[in-house]
This record gives C-alpha cells, structure tokens and sequence, in this order.
C-alpha cells in the first residue's frame, strides 16, 4: 500500500477522520496522527497550509485531517473550536440527513440553514476552518454560501445537470459557489449516472468540464471520495461493502443508486490521476487548467480559509 501511495504522484489528501460519535472520531484523529509518526518519510499531518507544500517538497502526502458527520457537534457546537485545535480544519455542517444545522441532501423537507447553522457557519469563518457542504441539501448549501464571508467547499460531489441525484449539486449553486471564491470537487463515485450504469472516466470528464463551464477554471477539481490505493473486489471485500451499504440503508443514510460499489473501476488505482489529466489534456484542456483541476485550486481556496502561514 505504501508502494502504490507513493507512485501515486499524489500531494496531499482530505483524509475523513469523524465518526457517529466522539469517541470514534478521536480515535480515527488518533490513527491517522500515528500514519505521520510511524511513517514519517511517506506521510506527514497538515495541519497549516505551509504543511502542503512542505510535504511536496519532502516527497511525502499531505494528510488533511477533515469531517463529514455533525452529531458529535450537535451535542456541543463548542468541540468545533476544539479539533480546529486538534488540527481538523475541513468540517462539513450535514451528512445527508437532517442535523441541528441544516438539512441535508436527502431531507424532503428542504428546510435550509438553521439558526444554529449560521452560528456554525460563522464560528467556522472566524477561526479558520473550511465550511464543507457536499452532503447538505439545496437550501442549506444555497443559504450556507451566502451567509459565510469566506470561500466554501463542495469537496466531492457531481453536476445536477449532467445527472439529477440528490447528491449532485445544480449549476445555479454551482454558479454561486464560484462567484465567492469557493471550490467544487467532482468526486469518482457512482452517482455520476443512473443505476444500474456502472460509472467510467467517460462520466468523470462529463463532470469535470461540465463544472469548468459553470464555474470557470479556477474553481474545479476533484474530490474522490475514496483512497488512493485500488479497491480488489475480492469475496471477502465485496462482503463488507454489502454490508456497509445495507447498514446505511438502515439508518437512513443511503443515498439513491447505492446499489453499485462506491468507486468508478476504469479509474480504480494510485495512477487516477494521472488518467484524468491524460482525459483533460483529449478533450482540449490547457496545462494550466488541468494543473488547476489536478490540485492547484483545491490548495488555494484552503489558503483563502485557512491563511497562508
């Protein structure tokens, strides 16, 4: 696994680290703080934005400590200041479902950004931590990128446009995102097509150029969703994500078109990169838009948020 993160050419990643609860989330920022101690010449923690290049400049990858779930803010929104201290400076204000902040992206309701949200929001902004609203719902997102005074993130998600999912965002939030200074992240999932279409490059580049005529050049990039290292469909892994989609339905947390495992296979490896600036560069793309989607735009909206020490 190292072999392949290394090969990868990969600079830094927004690496997941929250969890359903505290306890969870603590020991996964745990976990990966050890990564960048017990393996010091392949990964170091970022926890400024001098980290990133820094890393680059080392040959090693960048880990960005980042969140996805809210419950464990939800109980005390005081623990957002705390892990920002902890060094996780990506926070998203919903998963899919509704929480204190806002809803998310699978609530019928479409209730928007709370009170609570917009203290959230605002917190965020003053202390530098990046506002992450890939999962929230459209009113949510719409109301989120308004009422911050800083640049936002959509880290990983697809074009309404190109196809209507939940988890995709349409152009006019696209549009907005980009008018402020924020960043889109198309990510390598299945959701990029109908079920039961299995997702191929051809869908990413899709995305990809899709978001770089709506938002311009300089607002596009990608947002996995997933590791650097291929996924092996073996019988004991397809288990487990059977399992895992099963679980998520039970919570209520599947998103539709969950029914294909989450990865796009012709893209299935350390080198996806590579292959999508291969992708980029045929379908007429300069080098420097591609230099921008591969990673440049990602790292300059975070100095935006984060500052630049």
């Amino acid at each position: 696994m190292l072999a392949e993160i290394r090969q990868s050419g990969i600079t830094a990643i927004n690496c997941t680290v929250s969890d359903r609860d505290l306890d969870g989330t603590l020991r996964n920022l745990g976990a990966l703080q050890a990564l960048g101690e017990n393996y010091p010449d392949t990964f170091a923690v970022v926890r400024r934005y001098s980290d990133i290049a820094r890393a680059k400049r080392a040959r090693q990858i960048g880990l960005i400590p980042g969140f996805q779930y809210t419950a464990f803010f939800e109980e005390n929104p005081d623990r957002i200041a705390m892990f920002r201290n902890l060094g996780v400076r990506i926070m998203q204000i919903t998963y899919n479902n509704r929480s204190v902040f806002g809803d998310g992206c699978l609530e019928p309701g479409n209730a928007g950004l709370s009170t609570a949200g917009i203290a959230a929001v605002r917190k965020m902004n003053e202390i530098g931590v990046a506002v992450d609203l890939s999962h929230s719902g459209y009113r949510t997102t719409a109301e989120a990128i308004a009422t911050s005074s800083k640049p936002v993130l959509i880290s990983h998600a697809g074009c309404a446009a190109i196809y209507a999912h939940p988890r995709n965002k349409p152009d006019e939030i696209l549009k907005s995102l980009a008018d402020r200074g924020g960043y889109f992240g198309v990510y390598l999932m299945p959701y990029l097509v109908s079920s039961p279409t299995i997702p191929t490059r051809q869908h990413v580049l899709d995305h990809l150029l899709h978001a770089i005529n709506v938002c311009g050049a300089d607002h596009v990039g990608i947002g996995s969703d997933n590791s650097i290292e291929p996924i092996a469909l073996t019988p004991a892994q397809k288990a487990m994500m059977d399992e895992d989609i099963a679980r998520r339905k039970k919570l209520g947390i599947g998103a539709p078109g969950e029914d294909r495992y989450p990865y796009v296979p012709d893209l299935n490896g350390p080198d996806h990169m590579r292959t999508i600036a291969a992708e980029l560069a045929r379908s007429g793309q300069p080098a420097s838009v591609i230099e921008k989607v591969l990673g440049a735009n990602f790292q300059r909206v975070l100095g935006e948020i984060w500052g630049t020490a």
